[in-house]
């Protein structure tokens, strides 16, 4: 039998063969620590990244990853247009990160209902548009059908619109324009979504685009600008300075001066707001690692003491202070083992609990989401068990240096 088949045969007997109350009573606090430390640590995590996922993708969900717009555009909805047929967007096409890129324009008016009015944008969309988020937050109706030949008057609207102005699918929607002279125009609902993201609920409504185009008097090729998605949106700074280096070095059509923005630019607040989670991730992640790693130690020490003159048998028959401290961090490995698993199982049965029932509710108003999102990637829960075993084992080995202090003729002498 080799050297370390024999510090884990030792290392099983003593896991497996039943000890003093002691021992068995610390095992289990420590045991519990560290499950009670796990299933923190992916409930933790799980709403962190939740928040980021979901809050991301409804903002993504409404204006895309990147936009170009004119420079000489303010951050009203009353915009400056540019012209549909930039010869930059074929060579952002062709970037290895770029999806999909759209035209869009916007207008803002005020919706009016027979009992209320609420100031909204209306945004204009191409036959090309990407309506799957849209469509997978339809509560009712469908989505507006566009083409390339005639003109829809179709709008799509949401659910906390509707219910403001009374409004139900197929029913007459009047919009009011601001402008020298006032304009009206009339719509009708296609259909009703609810993203649950009331900031841009309550003020987006979206339309063919001609009908933009027409309400502030621009020709078929003018826009307010493109929207552009990236398919590797860790890497979102990276393709906008990409982009942008490609409008800098390509001359804009009809003299319009371009600029790029992307997601986290138009939402500053809301992205640094996400970002100080990382900060309580951290904090949690820490304590938990720093009280289960206590509590190894405390339970690793008793299992020491405890096996004193085993421990001085073994080295009497010639067993190193090395391979005794390999067997006994191996023999604590199996508690931190128990209770990662447990641990795990109970933390991911709550993250699925609360997936599937959104059991706990949150405050609108104050976290943009009606529910706490779970969100768990298989990648980073891999890394955090594996992060987790690594660390508490790996610290294990300065208690086991005790070790060396327990002398063979002592400890066999006083059993």
């Amino acid at each position: 039998m080799s050297r370390i088949n024999l510090e884990y045969f030792l290392a099983r007997r003593i896991a497996f063969t039943r000890g003093g109350r002691k021992n068995n009573v610390m095992v289990r606090i420590a045991t519990l620590s560290v499950a009670v430390g796990m299933a923190v640590m992916i409930v933790s995590l799980a709403v962190i990244f939740g928040f980021k996922h979901e809050i991301t993708a409804k903002l993504t969900g409404f204006g895309s990853h990147v936009q170009i717009v004119n420079l000489d555009g303010n951050t009203s909805y009353e915009t400056v247009p540019i012209s549909k047929n930039q010869p930059v967007v074929p060579l952002i096409e062709k970037l290895p990160a770029c999806g999909e890129i759209h035209p869009y324009a916007i207008k803002a008016g005020i919706l009016r209902g027979e009992e209320a009015m609420q100031g909204v944008v209306l945004k204009g969309v191409g036959p090309d548009y990407d309506w799957s988020f849209f469509r997978e937050n339809l509560s009712e109706g469908s989505i507006p059908v566009l083409s390339d030949s005639v003109r829809n008057k179709d709008v799509l609207i949401s659910h906390r619109l509707a219910s403001m102005l009374k409004l139900r699918v197929g029913d007459p929607l009047e919009m009011l324009f601001i402008q020298n002279p006032p304009r009206r125009d009339r719509f009708r609902v296609k259909g009703i979504y609810d993203t649950q993201f009331d900031e841009l609920d309550k003020v987006m409504v979206l339309t063919d685009i001609r009908n933009v185009q027409r309400l502030n008097g621009w020709d078929s090729t003018q826009i307010t600008g493109f929207e552009i998605t990236t398919t590797d949106f860790p890497r979102l700074e990276k393709f906008t300075d990409a982009v942008d280096e490609l409008i800098f070095d390509t001359p804009p059509a009809e003299g319009n001066t371009l600029r790029v923005i992307n997601v986290r630019e138009r939402y500053p607040m809301i992205f640094d707001w996400l970002d100080a989670h990382n900060v309580n991730a951290g904090v949690i992640i820490t304590v938990m690692l720093i009280v289960a790693l206590f509590n190894m130690i405390a339970a690793l020490l008793i299992i020491l003491l405890e096996r004193t003159s085993m421990i001085g048998v073994l080295k009497a028959l010639g067993m190193g202070n090395r391979s005794l401290q390999k067997m006994f961090v191996i023999r604590s490995s199996f508690i931190i083992l128990k209770g990662m698993f447990w641990g795990n199982l109970f933390g991911v049965g709550l993250c699925l609990l609360q997936h599937c029932t959104g059991l706990v509710r949150l405050d609108q108003a104050g976290y943009f989401l009606t529910t706490v999102p779970i969100f768990i990637d298989w990648g980073w829960w891999a890394l955090l068990n594996l992060i987790t075993f690594a660390f508490i084992v790996s610290l294990l080995a300065l208690p086991t240096m005790i070790i060396s202090l327990i002398l063979p003729e002592k400890s066999i002498r006083f059993e």
